[in-house]
């Protein structure tokens, strides 16, 4: 009787088993996730790896959750407006890359916890306590973009031969705060023995161009750009501009050097967009964006191309191409 019985439990247990877990997953919540950034233009590599790295977590688009992309395309002061967008579609979550659209996710809600990306100050501008101890609504990955900025500017120093001017070009910004960077890359050019010319540029065709013609016309020595997501994205001109003047620049991504650049000193943006999906991970599972420590970039590289050296009759002193990680010939 007993042995008889056994597997008749058996099959009743699997069954209500199978029975609760089919229930749950046609009453499993459908989770909202807002994404606000200043621009579409050149985040598609990134946006793809922070998709890839939500699915590998389990996260699946139209499955269990659902983004709702917001782009500024270029235009600020829009970001208010789009962060409040999503507040009142009650997303459950924002990401965000950037300081200002940190900072107007911040200004649209002090509840939905939110997630930024590529932001260099984010205790000085009041997103966050303390890295170790964010204490609010805000956590994510701080891209020390300040402190690379002058490395840079050393290393243009060293790898151009008798250089006394730098001409650094920067978006043009409604924002009072302008581009953080500056402020130290001043300090740091009188200590290198170079003149610092800040360029004001529109990250399109005519307003580069001018830039680049304005460069040329102060006989700047060198070239290098302010980071941002729309220089970012008018990579492969800014790069043709530098060779058409026969600038040495230096950039703050690899892709820049993809694109035929000569260097490019920085973080691994795209390493930060997976931290950025674990985090993600995390929150929906119920941790507080509080009890997450803000994470700075650790992945640094160094990249010469010697192919565009070339180009533009530049020779680089052997002991800078013996520092690079990488070097194209």
């Amino acid at each position: 009787m007993k042995k008889a019985a056994l597997p008749s439990i058996l099959v009743a247990v699997v069954l209500l088993a199978l029975g609760v877990t089919a229930e749950a997953q046609q009453t499993g919540k459908m989770f909202r996730i807002g994404f606000l950034d200043r621009s579409t233009g050149g985040s598609a590599v990134y946006v793809d790896a922070f998709r890839q790295e939500l699915s590998k977590l389990g996260w699946i688009e139209g499955k269990n959750i659902t983004i709702e992309y917001r782009f500024a395309e270029g235009k600020t002061d829009r970001l208010p407006e789009l962060a409040a967008e999503l507040v009142r579609l009650k997303v459950d979550l924002i990401v965000t890359t950037g300081r200002v659209p940190a900072l107007a996710a911040k200004n649209a809600t002090t509840t939905i916890p939110i997630v930024m990306m590529a932001n260099p100050d984010p205790v000085g501008e009041g997103l966050v306590a303390s890295l170790a101890r964010p204490g609010g609504n805000v956590t994510g990955f701080s891209g020390l973009s300040i402190e690379l900025s002058t490395k840079r500017l050393e290393i243009l120093r060293e790898a151009v031969p008798k250089l006394t001017r730098v001409g650094f070009l920067r978006q043009v910004t409604r924002l009072v705060t302008g581009d953080l960077p500056v402020k130290d890359l001043r300090a740091a050019a009188p200590l290198l023995k170079l003149k610092l010319e800040e360029i004001e540029a529109e990250a399109d065709a005519k307003g580069l161009e001018r830039a680049f013609r304005t460069a040329k016309a102060k006989q700047m020595g060198a070239i290098m750009t302010g980071g941002g997501r729309l220089f970012f994205a008018e990579r492969k001109r800014i790069v043709e501009l530098a060779g058409k003047y026969r600038f040495p620049a230096i950039y703050p991504q690899k892709e820049f050097v993809d694109e035929g650049g000569l260097m490019s000193y920085g973080g691994d943006d795209i390493d930060l967009y997976r931290g950025a999906a674990v985090y993600v991970d995390k929150i929906l599972k119920g941790t507080k964006p509080a009890d997450l420590p803000v994470q700075q970039a650790t992945k640094f590289e160094f990249i010469i191309n010697l192919r565009a050296a070339k180009q533009i009759g530049l020779t680089i002193p052997p002991d800078v191409i013996a520092r690079a990680n990488k070097v194209i010939k």
